[in-house]
């Protein structure tokens, strides 16, 4: 290294407030307090790294004291009358205490007294409070100015004895125009790509940029292409991330774990491959929504993804920006992270796009219609399904649909002479029924299978429509049905309050073999008080009773309507006199006649009894 050599971010450090990058709010009123001479004894300046803050106090320093552009401007900090303080390593009351000290004595030469303390959030607050009085009354040639990255951290007592500033995060454009000044003066030849890597990658810190840009001359040279900028910097390029995105249109998994291999082989981080891969879906879901503007690339660049963004909706997108972040998550932790980068990219691969759903609820929609219409549906168009290797929401394989799976044409038949067809497999039970809308698996004596899928059928659009099969676990329609006669179900009556009292024991040994013995008996010791509009008030005799049926009360519910052949609902009350006390439950009350009967309290000592229910 050469002795004269320095680095660009030190080289090009600016002097004026007219050099300082996208900071022109806080320049501007800087310049007019001094025109004017409303300088304030104390600034905040706030904002993220490598935005210019330090730059800022140092001009402002050399500005008020008169100091010539010409003076570099580390040298100005030697000065008697500018004091820079690294508050991370002099944040102690001792320093403060020295600080103190010397802010009483006047400059030596110029107007001002400059303290420059950096990273001020770094004070203890013993520090701070030592400072508080100096900083509000401090004498008049004095000028403290405050940089800091986290002011959330500086006492509230702080903060309101300055003047605040934050500053902006730099644009790529600006970052951009920058580096092509500095690329200009030191005879660089560098395209366009190139720049836009370095500026993004720098995430609005110009300090960073300038330090990344030294690395890449000193890598690459005075001519600097795209392709030898990302081997220097380690970048995932924006080709790669294309890349990785056909594979995704083509649900082609064998060619992108070849792309993870290659990925690994040359040494790419996977988090920042993660991290551009979501950068990359961020900006193919603005070009979906044509958000260009807000896509920082080249307009050349702005055109390949609203192009490839044509391949996806705006849900696909939003799912893939999600499987992409959660991976980020978890790759932190994983302890094999090659794993959990092929998991994600295979999820994004061989997840189904939401046209196929849609075409779906088309072919439904259009088979209601025709359904509606007395039209027979024969051959129902294709949808579109997930090429090889595809898969669909959970991951399983999607495969051919079977003859068994079309739809048989509507039958002429009147809905009385409808039939259903014995299936190859037993058909559905009233308990798989039951279980498959959810209600309670009740089988109500005289019903049979075939009855149970006969209603099934008959509700749903009361039209003939093959024979209902479980496979699987889900409802297959055949296309060349036998047939049989089918009984109509008969019609549902409405049930009136004194035919559930008269049935009321009857209901309860309907229902004993389905509940808990002790639920039998409190449903015997309650009574059926009132009935409106299908819901059943039902009395029990006792809390603990009370306290069962509300347990069970949806069980209760599914057992009535079965019975009585009619939807009903029960609330549950305690019978007048009674109260909801725990005294008054059967165990309680069996304790205190052990109290009090001293032949049961005998059995009870001798033989450890208890009440059995």
């Amino acid at each position: 290294m050469s002795d004269n050599y320095k680095a660009l971010t030190r080289k090009y450090r600016p002097r004026t407030f007219e050099d300082i990058v996208s900071q022109g709010h806080v320049s501007n009123t800087l310049r007019n307090a001094i025109k004017d001479g409303r300088l304030a004894h104390a600034y905040l300046f706030c904002g993220p790294r490598g935005v210019g803050k330090t730059t800022m106090a140092r001009v402002l320093a050399r500005t008020i004291n008169g100091i010539a552009e010409d003076v570099d401007g580390e040298a100005i900090t030697q000065s008697l009358n500018i004091i820079e303080i690294d508050a991370a390593s002099n944040n102690s009351v001792d320093d403060v205490r020295s600080l103190r000290d010397t802010v009483i004595i006047p400059p030596s030469e110029g107007r001002y007294k400059v303290y420059i303390i950096d990273e001020v959030h770094m004070l203890s607050k013993q520090a701070f409070n030592a400072l508080l009085k100096t900083l509000e009354e401090p004498p008049p040639h004095v000028i403290f100015i405050f940089a800091t990255t986290e002011p959330h951290k500086i006492l509230p007592t702080i903060l309101s004895r300055c003047q605040r500033f934050d500053f902006r995060r730099i644009s790529v454009d600006e970052i951009i125009g920058r580096l092509k000044q500095i690329c200009a003066t030191e005879d660089i030849t560098i395209d366009d790509a190139s720049l836009h890597h370095i500026a993004r990658k720098a995430d609005g810190a110009l300090r960073d940029a300038l330090g990344l840009l030294d690395q890449v001359i000193a890598f690459c040279g005075t001519t600097i292409n795209v392709e030898e900028m990302s081997r220097a910097l380690n970048i995932v390029s924006t080709e790669r991330l294309f890349e990785s995105m056909e594979y995704v249109v083509a649900h082609d998994t064998a060619g992108g774990m070849a792309m993870i291999d290659a990925l690994l082989a040359e040494g790419y981080d996977i988090q920042e491959f993660l991290v551009e891969l979501l950068g990359h879906l961020r900006n193919l879901f603005m070009a979906r929504d044509n958000q260009l503007r807000l896509i920082e690339a080249p307009d050349d660049i702005r055109q390949r993804y609203r192009e490839q963004s044509a391949s996806f909706s705006a849900e696909d997108l939003m799912r893939m920006l999600h499987i992409t972040l959660q991976a980020q998550s978890l790759v932190k932790e994983a302890q094999q992270p090659r794993i959990q980068i092929e998991i994600a990219l295979l999820k994004l691969i061989t997840m189904d796009r939401s046209d196929s759903l849609q075409d779906l609820m088309q072919e439904i929609a259009s088979l209601k219609d025709a359904l509606a219409n007395g039209g027979g549906v024969t051959d129902p168009a294709p949808r579109k399904s997930a090429p090889a290797g595809g898969s669909n929401m959970d991951g399983e394989r999607a495969s051919a649909a079977t003859p068994s799976q079309t739809l048989a044409p509507k039958s002429a038949a009147p809905a009385s002479q409808r039939t259903v067809a014995p299936a190859t497999k037993p058909l559905v039970t009233q308990t798989d029924n039951d279980e498959l809308f959810g209600r309670p698996a009740i089988k109500k004596p005289g019903t049979t299978s075939a009855q149970a899928v006969q209603v099934a059928v008959d509700a749903v659009q009361d039209v003939q429509v093959g024979s209902v099969q479980l496979i699987e676990g889900s409802l297959a329609i055949s296309s060349q049905p036998e047939v049989v006669p089918a009984k109509p179900e008969p019609a549902k009556t409405r049930v009136i309050l004194e035919d559930i009292r008269e049935q009321w024991i009857s209901f309860a040994d309907y229902a004993r073999e389905q509940i808990p013995q002790i639920l039998y008996y409190a449903i015997l010791r309650s009574e059926a008080v009132d009935l409106n509009h299908n819901e059943l008030t039902v009395q029990a005799a006792d809390a603990f009773s009370l306290k069962l049926l509300e347990e069970h009360r949806r069980s209760i519910s599914g057992l009535l309507s079965t019975y009585h052949e009619s939807t009903l609902s029960i609330r549950t009350t305690l019978k007048m006199g009674e109260t909801a006390s725990t005294a008054d439950d059967p165990y309680t009350r069996f304790k205190a006649m052990a109290r009090e009967n001293p032949k049961l309290r005998l059995l009870v000592d001798l033989f450890g009894a208890e009440l059995e229910y």
